[in-house]
């Protein structure tokens, strides 16, 4: 016979009661007159220990939640026992006595709750986000969105390798000429909203981006890979495109938010890391297929008014998909578009319904363009 400290959960009155084992019963006999017919039985296989109330030389005991005669999840009653050889007896003799019980159906009813949660939070990054960015992308400040497009290049640089603002970009008298005379034509013959701030970075990846408030990005890969400058005119002005439509300032603001909502689920996101989020997004150049086609439409049209072929955009489609099939180890620009055969049969088509056209840029500055990494950019000197 041991003595233990009852309480049953309800009226707060803790009785101090007798304890015996009935091992043929395999049953806990708990005895006191106050009682309901002065004990209760509790099945040795019921019994479960509450380890986070125990000292570790006493148990805290209670029902199987099933055994249990309220409807709670935990049982309200509750058994102490202190002394040794009862513990140890229990211990012992309780096949289940450390298991965590679960009410029926909690499985089910926590798997419906996360495909709900997930549920939700799908439609918060597929459907509710597009539609606020698509809104907030024409109600942002263009100096706001200037500055924040700046943050995203600094990010691009770094993750370039870049050691310091700047450092990547590449600069020379006659190249930086050549750039602006080339960016100015096709300003010329088409209203442009943003005051563009175009740069090459020296870096062999063929790629081209554009960031949030008119800074674009061409890559010393690029230029190098291009046969002509009217295929380096096209390019820029496709990214030209996605910054007059606002493409960039919207993906960054869905890259963001969804940056923010992450860090609501999953916790450990950061201001800095929506930045890196929407540098991403940059760097692969991820828009719809219908920001995809504006940006195309735009792109044809001004080169059209520039008086520059559209032949160059169909042809630097086509060394594209060169570069794609020669193997997945190289990144391309475009890489994550769609139908480049298309959309370069599309320019080429473009380029028969084109009057007089001439060349984006004078040899002397294609080659002083492509040649404005040669004296290697500032991080490099």
């Amino acid at each position: 016979m041991s003595e233990g400290r009852f309480f049953d959960g309800e009226t707060g009155k803790r009785l101090d009661v007798d304890l015996r084992i009935d091992r043929a019963a395999q049953t806990l006999r708990i005895t006191h007159p106050d009682l309901p017919m002065g004990s209760q039985y509790w099945p040795l296989d019921a019994i479960r220990a509450l380890a986070d109330h125990a000292r570790p030389d006493q148990l805290v005991l209670s029902l199987r939640t099933d055994i249990a005669l309220d409807s709670a999840l935990i049982t309200t009653a509750r058994l102490t026992v202190s002394e040794g050889e009862m513990v140890r007896d229990l211990k012992s003799l309780c096949p289940s006595l450390y298991r965590v019980d679960r009410a029926p159906g909690t499985a089910r009813r926590i798997a419906v709750r996360a495909v709900g949660a997930i549920a939700a939070l799908v439609i918060m990054l597929v459907v509710i986000l597009p539609r606020m960015a698509d809104t907030l992308a024409v109600m942002i400040p263009i100096e706001s969105e200037v500055a924040y497009g700046q943050s995203v290049v600094r990010q691009m640089e770094r993750a370039f390798g870049g050691q310091s603002p700047g450092g990547l970009v590449c600069s020379t008298p006659d190249g930086d000429a050549a750039l602006a005379s080339m960016t100015d034509r096709l300003k010329s013959g088409t209203d442009v909203d943003y005051d563009l701030n175009v740069v090459v970075f020296n870096h062999p990846l063929v790629n081209a981006f554009a960031a949030p408030g008119g800074q674009i990005v061409l890559t010393k890969g690029l230029l190098k890979n291009a046969d002509h400058p009217d295929q380096v005119a096209a390019v820029l002005a496709h990214e030209i495109g996605h910054v007059e439509n606002r493409d960039t300032t919207r993906n960054a603001l869905r890259a963001s938010g969804s940056a923010g909502l992450l860090s609501m689920v999953l916790g450990d996101f950061a201001g800095g890391t929506a930045v890196l989020v929407a540098t991403d997004l940059m760097l692969n150049a991820s828009y719809t297929r219908d920001a995809e086609a504006k940006a195309d439409r735009y792109a044809l049209e001004m080169i059209n008014n520039a008086g520059i072929s559209a032949e160059g955009m169909a042809k630097f489609f086509d060394n594209l998909g060169k570069i794609e099939r020669s193997g997945p180890e190289l990144p391309s620009y475009f890489a994550t578009h769609p139908q480049t055969r298309i959309r370069a049969q599309a320019a080429r088509d473009f380029a028969t319904s084109q009057g007089y056209t001439r060349s984006a840029l004078r040899p002397v500055e294609w080659d002083a363009l492509q040649s404005i990494c040669d004296g290697k950019s500032a991080q490099d000197k």
